[in-house]
């Protein structure tokens, strides 16, 4: 019952509007919680975003976006306008109409008949202007973006240049308050202050713009918040800031009723300022949460932007999102390859780095596979497309990614608790100063007294608590993408710093995967050349990897061979065959002695090369014991310095496999492997681990993330290497996708560098408050320098965050 719940489920991601910091991540993520239908909703902060796990039997997208307007934020929606061909009634419009709003992540779409358009809103995050064009297709209509559509604006772009002019519009209105105030101070006597700017009237007219129009947003999430019976950020600036406007207003009306009174000390400045330099800090992080997702803009920049197609027996370039499944590719030489497919004819060599990190082009030929991005270095391809659009190797791992940037950390949820009772805390420190300072320290100063409670509001803003974490994840997160180590969340990223034992699959991860022929031993009676080209001959027609391995090594080597006359395989001895009318034995010990050939002389031959590692088989030719041929899967040239990395970390390194013990032991021994667990059955890995589990060790698991499922699943972290395939990024927490051995230790540095730096900056972000509220309560901080301090608080912490972009490991 479980599991049919689980498969009714559906996830969506909603880009959000109106956050001001972690408490209204908090608000949103218990809001759709509570939701009916809804079984797990994950808000962040610092990607603005919400990713929500709902049964579409009970709710819909629609209810879960009026959800968020309910609690008091916004949705993102683009806008988007199609001509549309084919219409010839008004029920062609229905149809088209029907269809669209059908699709997820539309909101709204509504079909023009008479001008043959349609207009449409929908989220981006959820369908593109491609999935709507097919959606019209398949409906049997055609549909365009409309010639003078402009290229939908990034919502982020919209927000930083939005808080462009707040904080122009700011900045210059309270340039002659903040001059009105320095002017005060003894020691900048020297500095003339025309009497305009020290007018109570004119600072009114400059001020009440900067707090009512350039601070509106802080007053509805004020309102939002509290009328949500839950305190943010923006409920401490609206009363730090509200709080120096009205009492001065007040003191402004008492002076202008009062001829004989001299021209009262005004807090104007205090509250025009103050708004300016959060705005800037607003304006700073925004900048700066848009670096934070270079990795996935960096992704999105290795695909193809067109394909050169075959229709109807012409070669037509078109837009990469109408490439179909099934159609064929030209690729010529230099060219990026634009989707996944296979090989129909010619050959080439492809340069596959971008996936694998190998730097030797790859060749290719009919019925190789291909990935999209990779890019054709000298010959024409043509190719069928197998997997389009989000089903390519490259839309996975940016679907990995992003997902994992979005996701949150288990260490997140310590600040989302703090952030959640913070305000409230603040609120009364801040009463508290105040009385303290009016009852106690300074009795009947309200002013100096509501200045030091306005400090401890402002300094105490929360906002840099809730970009500590996921700012950190995104951009480590992001950083490992580009060196080829997916992590399929924050909690694996997280947990990875914790490993204390690596356990290594042989085959495929240690060792290459594909068996080599690495030694040849002829008796004094045969010429090598031909000894191979007999053994070449009679292995051909074998169907076993280690014959495919002997026949590849001999045509490595250039030499030509017959065709055998006869051949005859006997299961776990060898085989016969007859090859140039010789008779050709090939196999065990006890093949060659149930065959009356004396082979003793080879004997100690054979039992040196089998404990470095290797298989050899004895090979007769006409009854006479007439050589040796050796094969081996051989280690990968990465895994000894890799295994010497792990160790250098602390890391204990095992290496399981199902092989015997002896050529465990000889390929443990090559790359510096002291544990071995032997002759284990791929059903018995799992079990392995949580032996290793039980005896107290935090364990990854590395394997090829097919074979190995089972104990990729038990480990602490599954790591498949060597793959970027839809079964492994399945199997595994963490996809490395470069056959490359030191991705492991990689993957647990960066993991250890991302964990560093969240603590840094839960450290500082809370230092900031923990530091600063004392400080402002007990009046050595002015009003102003508060808020620069908690906008640079903000802005330091997400600058911090952005240095893992540029990690070396």
């Amino acid at each position: 019952m479980q599991n049919t719940t689980e498969q009714q489920n559906k996830q969506t991601t909603l880009q959000i509007a109106g956050m001001t910091c972690a408490a209204c991540a908090n608000r949103i993520e218990k809001g759709l919680s509570k939701l009916e239908g809804v079984s797990e909703a994950n808000v962040n902060f610092a990607l603005e975003q919400a990713s929500v796990t709902y049964n579409p039997d009970k709710v819909n997208i629609p209810l879960i976006e009026k959800k968020i307007q309910d609690i008091g934020y916004d949705t993102v929606k683009e806008a988007v306008d199609f001509d549309i061909s084919g219409m010839t009634c008004a029920a062609c419009a229905a149809r088209i109409e029907k269809g669209l709003n059908k699709l997820p992540g539309i909101s709204k779409a509504t079909v023009n008949l008479a001008l043959e358009t349609a207009h449409v809103e929908y989220s981006p995050t959820e369908v593109s202007t491609s999935d709507i064009v097919k959606k019209v297709e398949q409906i049997g209509y055609k549909a365009a973006l409309k010639q003078d559509q402009q290229e939908a604006v990034d919502h982020r772009k919209k927000e930083i240049k939005a808080q462009q002019k707040r904080f122009l519009l700011s900045a210059i209105l309270s340039l002659p308050l903040l001059w009105a105030m320095v002017g005060h101070f003894s020691f900048t006597a020297w500095i003339w202050v025309p009497d305009l700017f020290m007018s109570p009237w004119f600072q009114l007219i400059l001020a009440t713009p900067v707090q009512f129009i350039v601070g509106r947003p802080f007053y509805v999430g004020a309102y939002k918040a509290l009328r949500g019976g839950s305190a943010n950020m923006d409920v401490l600036v609206a009363l730090g800031t509200s709080a120096a406007y009205f009492y001065s207003l007040y003191l402004t009306v008492q002076w202008a009723n009062d001829v004989h009174a001299h021209q009262p000390a005004m807090y104007y400045e205090t509250s025009a300022v103050l708004i300016t330099l959060i705005v800037l800090g607003k304006l700073f992080e925004a900048l700066a949460k848009g670096r934070s997702s270079e990795a996935i803009k960096t992704l999105m920049g290795l695909q193809a932007k067109t394909a050169l197609v075959v229709r109807e027996g012409q070669e037509v370039a078109i837009a990469i999102e109408d490439v179909a499944a099934g159609d064929v590719v030209i690729v010529k030489p230099g060219e990026k390859v634009p989707v996944d497919g296979m090989v129909l004819e010619g050959s080439s060599s492809v340069d596959e780095s971008m996936l694998t990190g190998e730097s030797i082009p790859v060749s290719k030929r009919q019925g190789d596979s291909v990935i999209g991005a990779t890019i054709n270095k000298n010959g024409m391809l043509r190719i069928q497309a197998t997997k389009v659009g989000k089903e390519t190797a490259l839309a996975q791992i940016i679907k990995v990614v992003e997902e994992a940037q979005g996701s949150k950390a288990p260490i997140q949820r310590i600040a989302d608790v703090i952030s959640g009772i913070f305000v409230p805390i603040v609120v009364g420190i801040a009463v508290v100063t105040f009385l303290v300072w009016y009852f106690g320290v300074a009795p009947g100063d309200f002013a100096g007294a509501l200045e030091k409670a306005i400090a401890v509001l402002v300094i105490a803003c929360p906002c840099a608590l809730g970009l500590a974490t996921p700012t950190s994840i995104m951009a480590g997160s992001g950083r490992a993408a580009e060196l080829g180590i997916l992590f399929k969340g924050g909690e694996h990223l997280e947990s990875t710093h914790k490993i204390t034992t690596v356990v290594l699959d042989k085959t495929g991860t240690v060792t290459k995967g594909k068996p080599e022929l690495t030694d040849v031993i002829v008796s004094e009676s045969m010429d090598e050349n031909r000894f191979l080209a007999i053994v070449a001959a009679a292995e051909k027609n074998s169907e076993h990897p280690l014959a495919e391995a002997i026949v590849a090594g001999v045509r490595e080597r250039n030499i030509a061979f017959p065709e055998a006359e006869a051949f005859e395989a006997v299961p776990g001895f060898g085989l016969r065959s007859v090859v140039d009318g010789k008779h050709v034995l090939i196999g065990t010990r006890k093949w060659m002695a149930s065959n009356q050939i004396d082979a003793q002389p080879a004997f100690q031959q054979m039992n040196e090369l089998e404990e470095s590692g290797k298989t050899a088989m004895l090979v007769a030719v006409d009854g006479q014991y007439a050589g040796i041929v050796a094969v081996a899967d051989t280690i990968k040239e990465s895994s000894k310095q890799a295994v010497a990395r792990l160790k250098e970390l602390g890391l204990d390194v095992v290496m399981i496999t199902g092989d015997n013990e002896r050529t465990a032991q000889a390929i443990a021994r090559q790359v510096g492997i002291d544990r071995v667990l032997a002759e284990v059955l791929p059903e018995g890995k799992a079990d392995e681990v949580k032996k290793l589990q039980q005896s107290g060790e935090k364990v990854a698991m590395v394997g090829d993330g097919i074979n190995d499922a089972p104990a990729l699943a038990t480990a602490d972290i599954g790591m498949a290497i060597g793959t970027g395939t839809d079964v492994a990024m399945e199997a595994a927490d963490v996809t490395l996708m470069r056959g490359d051995l030191n991705s492991i230790p990689d993957a647990i540095l960066m993991s250890r560098k991302t964990m560093t730096n969240i603590k840094q900056n839960l450290f500082w972000a809370l230092a900031y408050n923990v530091i600063g509220i004392p400080i402002a309560a007990a009046g050595f901080l002015a009003p102003w320098l508060a808020g620069a301090a908690m906008a640079f608080s903000s802005v330091s912490v997400v600058l911090n965050a952005l240095r893992l972009q540029r990690a070396k490991l």
